[in-house]
């Protein structure tokens, strides 16, 4: 199955509980992090909610 990778590049300090919740369920706890996630469209979900913390890495 196709994967993307994603890394956490703002804290998530001042977000709301539920973006919080967001970024653990991706696997993300630290700034600079890189987690390798499957391609699916509950993840891109995920990844929309959060957009201003994260980045996809090419």
């Amino acid at each position: 199955m196709a994967t993307f990778k994603v890394k956490q590049v703002k804290s998530r300090i001042n977000a709301p509980k539920d973006q919080k919740a967001t970024l653990l369920a991706l696997g993300l706890r630290k700034i600079g992090q890189v987690v390798e996630i499957e391609d699916t469209p509950s993840n891109r979900g995920m990844v929309r909610k959060v957009f201003h913390l994260v980045e996809e890495v090419k």
